[in-house]
């Protein structure tokens, strides 16, 4: 079993801990990280992106001058693409980007994602992260203290003051136990756990 360190909010050492090696010590599957990785920014894609064809665009029913006899060049329609207003020749239209990947899949990776991290010794327990108010400055305090830079804190439960203390802090984020996700683990520096959210990782994960 992987066995870390344990702090308080003021950054000292308060005991060990074990890990659940079902979730904290699998085999990495790089594989299926990138993929995990691959799905979750192809699914916030708004995919929003719309010009008009020749077939959507405004005017150009009628033919604009005789076929032959006007020494021009023949011409159809007033929107085909190489006039002015003309329609776009293969506009973007609206689309959904999103792919599913398997539940097993998605399991995997977040536990080689996890695995990776305590691995790399980039995960640390806190024994409780409690704040009597909403202040930016006392949960940035916590983290000096911890010096945990480009942290993803990871909670038990979505708690008000911890949410909003951590929001206007550029290169922290809070989330919660039960919807942890692979990209947001692979990107932190540093993966700042509560002892609770530990308990909550591997009841829902295990």
């Amino acid at each position: 079993m992987a066995n870390v360190s344990v702090y308080n909010m003021e950054g000292k050492e308060v005991g060990k801990m074990d890990l659940n090696d079902a979730i904290f010590g699998v085999e990495i599957n790089e594989h299926l990280v990138h993929l995990a990785v691959v799905q979750h920014l192809a699914n916030k894609r708004q995919g929003t992106q719309k010009a008009k064809t020749r077939a959507e665009v405004s005017g150009g029913g009628r033919k604009p001058w005789r076929q032959k006899g006007t020494g021009h060049a023949r011409q159809g329609s007033t929107r085909s693409p190489q006039w002015t207003h003309g329609g776009v020749v293969f506009a973007p239209t609206p689309r959904d980007y999103s792919f599913k990947l398997n539940k097993k899949e998605k399991r995997i990776a977040l536990k080689s994602a996890l695995t990776s991290k305590v691995q790399d010794g980039k995960v640390m327990v806190l024994d409780e992260l409690k704040l009597d108010e909403i202040k930016t400055k006392k949960f940035q305090e916590v983290l000096t203290n911890l010096n945990a830079k480009k942290a993803l804190v990871v909670i038990k439960e979505n708690d008000k003051n911890i949410v909003l203390s951590a929001r206007n802090i550029p290169d922290a984020q809070t989330i919660v136990a039960d919807s942890i996700n692979v990209y947001d683990i692979m990107k932190a520096g540093t993966v700042v756990l509560t002892k609770d959210s530990v308990a909550k990782i591997e009841e829902v994960y295990a």
